[in-house]
């Protein structure tokens, strides 16, 4: 079956674990984490000028102590929370989208954070009745970035076949925090006081639905800064390696990518009423603002998720979208941009219909 040319996001559904507080995470867990070593005083002030205000943890370090936890305890606690969280997303987004399970033509799945056979994909097309003959996707290890190039390979099967398709992105870096260790390691000291727990679907639909339709995808990767962000499979969990070069190297790249982007459908930076960018962290979302000349009310939604929501890798640049769509006035058009290894850069362009 051919499609019509247009993939629209007809539905979105979001599925968070309970949430804390970050000064609460610091006093009750992480300040006796980094009790030794001279580390205490240098890992409080990252805590506090992380940007981030509350956060989710399926498995909350308050309630469970997972540093010490081996890689295969962890991965199989990771099936017995995503499962239900991703569930929860899904049967949000495909109510808002108006469809059933069994319609899906596509069902894709990013997640950096577990593996397990049969993983989610099989697991929740089982528990959500979707169709046998559903075509199953999983995007792993591509870490913040992933909703991106997995939207746009959604909406290229929406487009290619005229099926509805799913997207979901979840991730529970929870099950990743990493031993005390005996030196000063300020790269996982940012990781644990930025990273959190989510998930997020979205529904694609062919046709003329009132929501965003993907127009355009773009991608620049900087091989050359490979080693600047790295997620390692160890003994105990996966280790984030993020080297405090990373907003210099985007500095390079973010408007060479965003003008690109924009100029191949007749657009400038000054055509665009939305920004959905990625809080990686404070200094990401600095640089971004900088170099593509953007206001405080337009990184606003970003700057916001983070505050509230933390960094949930690759979730996250949809939270901010769901942030956008909840305007009252939803911007015309809004430019989503999103960052990970390799180093990589990923930007989608969203248009309403006029």
């Amino acid at each position: 079956m051919q499609g019509n040319g247009r993939a629209v996001i007809a539905g979105l559904g979001t599925a968070l674990p309970p949430s804390a507080v970050q000064s609460e995470l610091w006093d009750n867990y992480f300040s006796q984490h980094y009790a030794n070593g001279g580390r205490r005083g240098l890992a409080k002030r990252i805590f506090e000028h992380s940007g981030v205000r509350t956060r989710q943890a399926a498995v909350s370090p308050l309630l469970e102590d997972v540093s010490d936890w081996s890689t295969e305890r962890r991965m199989r606690r990771y099936q017995v929370e995503a499962v239900p969280l991703g569930k929860e997303a899904v049967g949000r987004a495909l109510t808002e989208a108006g469809i059933g399970a069994d319609e899906l033509g596509l069902f894709a799945v990013c997640s950096c954070t577990g593996y397990a056979t049969p993983g989610l994909d099989i697991l929740l097309a089982r528990d959500l009745g979707m169709s046998p003959q559903v075509q199953r996707l999983f995007i792993g290890h591509m870490g913040c970035y992933a909703a991106l190039p997995g939207l746009g390979t959604v909406a290229d099967f929406v487009t290619a076949r005229g099926k509805p398709a799913l997207l979901l992105c979840a991730e529970l870096t929870s099950l990743h925090i990493q031993p005390p260790g005996s030196r000063v390691d300020i790269q996982q000291i940012v990781s644990h006081a930025l990273f959190s727990d989510a998930a997020v679907a979205v529904v694609l639909k062919p046709g003329d639905s009132s929501g965003y339709e993907v127009s355009d995808v773009a991608a620049l990767t900087d091989t050359t800064t490979a080693d600047h962000m790295t997620w390692d499979v160890t003994d105990l969990g996966f280790r984030m390696g993020l080297s405090p070069q990373v907003p210099d190297v985007l500095s390079v790249h973010v408007r060479t990518l965003v003008q690109e982007l924009l100029g191949r459908n007749g657009l400038t930076i000054d055509d665009v009423d939305g920004w959905a960018v990625h809080p990686g962290g404070p200094r990401i979302l600095d640089v971004v603002q900088e170099r593509l000349g953007l206001t405080d009310d337009q990184l606003a939604p970003s700057r916001e998720v983070l505050s509230t929501y933390g960094n949930c890798s690759s979730p996250t640049v949809l939270l901010v979208l769901d942030e956008l769509r909840k305007r009252t006035d939803p911007p015309q058009r809004a430019v989503m941009l999103a960052f990970g290894p390799g180093l990589t850069l990923y930007g989608v362009l969203l248009t309403l219909p006029e």
